[in-house]
């Protein structure tokens, strides 16, 4: 049955609330359709709507946690009982949510560093105690060089802090 180009042109992509068939699914998600219907028979998180003749048709949800299985068992090497462990315990998380807590912490890290380095070059503060040699920092180049490494860091810090925006912002616009 050949499809004529007016067909193709006529159809509208699906609202990302609309529910999608398991072709639909297997196709975003790159699976055979078997592989969808071997999921449900072993996660029963995945619970798709079916319809007369057996039809399923999925959530976005469902959508959601079939990527999410996915990623777990394909790109980060679990068993499928790992990830229904995984998933029980509440752990199995997207990948954007496991990149979006690393960012926090990340960020918290050079928060720390921003105030170890701010605490360090202020004249009205005490430096923070060190363990190792010291640098002197009675010369001008000294600190020079740490009035330098905290810009720096301040910097690492702005861009990381804009990442972390943008990577909010571009999960709010999927779900």
């Amino acid at each position: 049955m050949a499809v004529s180009v007016q067909t193709v042109e006529r159809r509208v992509e699906k609202s990302a609330q609309a529910f999608r068939t398991i072709s639909e699914v297997a196709t975003e998600l790159d699976v055979p359709q078997h592989v969808l219907r071997f999921w449900e028979s072993k996660f029963t998180q995945v619970r798709p709507l079916k319809r007369g003749g057996g039809r399923r048709y999925y959530r976005p949800e469902d959508i959601d946690l079939l990527r999410r299985i996915r990623t777990l068992l394909y790109d980060d090497g679990y068993t499928i009982k790992g990830v229904q462990r995984l998933l029980k315990e509440g752990r199995g998380r997207l990948p954007a949510q496991r990149m979006d807590i690393a960012a926090e912490s990340a960020l918290e890290s050079l928060r720390i560093v921003s105030a170890r380095a701010e605490a360090m070059t202020s004249p009205s503060r005490q430096p923070l105690p060190r363990t190792g040699p010291q640098p002197s920092t009675t010369t001008p180049r000294a600190a020079m060089l740490d009035l330098h490494k905290r810009r720096e860091i301040e910097t690492v810090l702005e861009d990381l802090e804009q990442a972390l925006t943008q990577l909010r912002s571009t999960l709010k616009a999927q779900n």
